[in-house]
């Protein structure tokens, strides 16, 4: 029992001690400044991490919220993801088991004849019929990996598969940022939508006076086809709004993965789309390991490392080892048993001589892709930085914004009905009406943009801060 146990350690030993080939992994240094800019992004330490908070805790509309669920589960674009990790799991498992031997089973039975003749027995009649039968256990072409070429193909593997799970993840984030931006746009059209009906109908009214009052011969009509130029200035806002309206609602049945449901929640609007939830801004190097697309990147640049492990690896000999331990006997009755016992076991090394520069050309390959994937991850990172500046910068400015165009907005409602008033009592033409309305027509349509607006860009900012917890967990590989 010894005598088996001391040469498995030995090999399990060998197998543990490989050389390390690979660059040791170093995160490259921040490509960012250190901290957000203080003139928008305030105390970056108030508020939540959007990593703490579900989508479903930050979205307070309900029937955003069952949208998003929707295209969560039916998605065809995440679908694909979804399979994508499926597979590099499976690629993961098959490299991975090549840093174990794998023991093969095999049984034969043989029944051959052969004459005497060609047998070595010249000038003899008849034939020689042979039974062989046999029965192991064998390993075949096992590596031993003293320079870690088939370990860092197993690591580089793995961190594919990390960096598909991670991509996965910021494809579930960026799918819950679309349908949310698309959601409030068809939100903001349905509401412009209402605003633009009722401009209509109140123009339409003022066209008929305005009529009543040509024929009574009390106005001119210049001022009649003046309030007809204002009514047919809404009915065309009217018709592009509804337009508009239908693309949203397409867009996001493709989103969602299908035809949208019939009953869905009531909507709220624009105007209390806003989170409760106060997003914290934390620091420029807490995105690091937030953002599920910079751990895709540096899962990726990890894997391009353990490539060169393995191609540096290439330049030393390859030891494999074979073995195969059994029974064999002409008898089957005969075949397990000490006389039958066999046994044969034998190591083999390849060492590359010449090849014209392949090894040396895979090298400078994996060196090259090494250089790509620090490119790449540094990119990752600048983006990701400049998405949330953006954010914070949005969510007070647009905050800003919104409040002095409510202000404006209702400045211009009462300058409406002071030339409306005007007008009747014969102190203004229509011509001060018609500038009043359309200027109001125009605020109010373009408070309505600025709340879709600052609600669109609430969501890009929990999406861009690494968004909350989501609802599939990757298995393990």
């Amino acid at each position: 029992m010894l005598k088996a146990i001391i040469p498995s350690t030995l090999l399990v030993a060998t197998l543990l001690s490989g050389c390390q080939m690979a660059p040791k992994h170093v995160r490259p240094d921040l490509p960012t400044a250190s901290t957000f800019s203080q003139s928008y992004a305030g105390d970056v330490s108030i508020g939540q991490r959007a990593t703490e908070i579900s989508w479903r805790d930050f979205l307070v509309d309900p029937q955003l919220e069952s949208l998003v669920a929707t295209a969560l589960a039916h998605n065809r674009d995440l679908a694909v993801a979804v399979a994508q990790i499926e597979e590099a799991r499976g690629q993961y498992r098959i490299q991975d088991s090549t840093r174990l031997p794998n023991v093969d089973a095999s049984g034969s039975a043989i029944r051959s004849r052969t004459p005497l003749a060609s047998a070595g027995l010249p000038g003899q009649q008849g034939s020689i019929t042979l039974n062989r039968y046999s029965v192991g256990v064998g390993i075949s072409s096992f590596e031993l990996d003293f320079w870690g070429r088939v370990r860092n193909l197993s690591e580089a593997a793995r961190s594919q598969y990390l960096a598909t799970v991670e991509a996965e993840r910021a494809f579930r984030l960026a799918l819950t940022r679309d349908v949310a931006s698309t959601y409030f746009s068809g939100r903001e059209a349905a509401e412009r939508i209402a605003l633009a009906e009722a401009t209509v109908r109140s123009r339409q009214e003022g066209l008929r006076i305005a009529k009543r009052r040509l024929d009574a011969g009390v106005t001119s009509a210049l001022d009649f086809r003046q309030s007809e130029s204002l009514l047919t200035q809404a009915e065309t806002e009217l018709a592009g709004l509804k337009l508009v309206k239908a693309q949203s609602d397409n867009f996001l049945a493709v989103l969602t993965g299908g035809p949208l449901p019939g009953t869905l929640p009531t909507p709220l609007p624009l105007a209390r789309q806003a989170s409760p939830a106060e997003l914290a801004a934390g620091l420029p190097s807490e995105l690091l390991v937030a953002r599920p697309d910079i751990i895709a990147a540096e899962e990726q640049l990890r894997a391009a490392r353990a490539n060169i492990g393995a191609a540096r690896a290439a330049f030393f000999p390859t030891i494999s080892l074979t073995g195969n331990i059994g029974f064999a006997s002409d008898a089957l009755g005969n075949l397990v048993g000490e006389n039958g016992f066999s046994w044969s076991f034998g190591p083999s090394i390849s060492l590359p001589i010449f090849d014209f520069g392949r090894t040396q050309g895979n090298l400078t390959v994996a060196e090259a892709r090494e250089n790509i994937a620090i490119a790449t991850y540094e990119k990752t990172v600048q983006t990701a930085f400049q998405e949330v500046s953006n954010a914070l910068a949005g969510r007070r400015f647009l905050a800003e914004q919104v409040a002095a165009q409510e202000r404006g907005t209702e400045a211009q409602r009462r300058i409406a009905r002071l030339a409306q008033t005007r007008y009747r009592e014969g102190v203004a033409n229509y011509l001060e009406v018609l500038d009043a309305e359309r200027n109001l027509f125009s605020a109010e349509q373009a408070l309505l943009q600025l709340r879709r607006a600052q609600a669109d860009n609430l969501v890009a900012l929990y999406v861009a801060l690494g968004g909350g917890p989501v609802e599939r967990v990757a298995q393990q590989p």
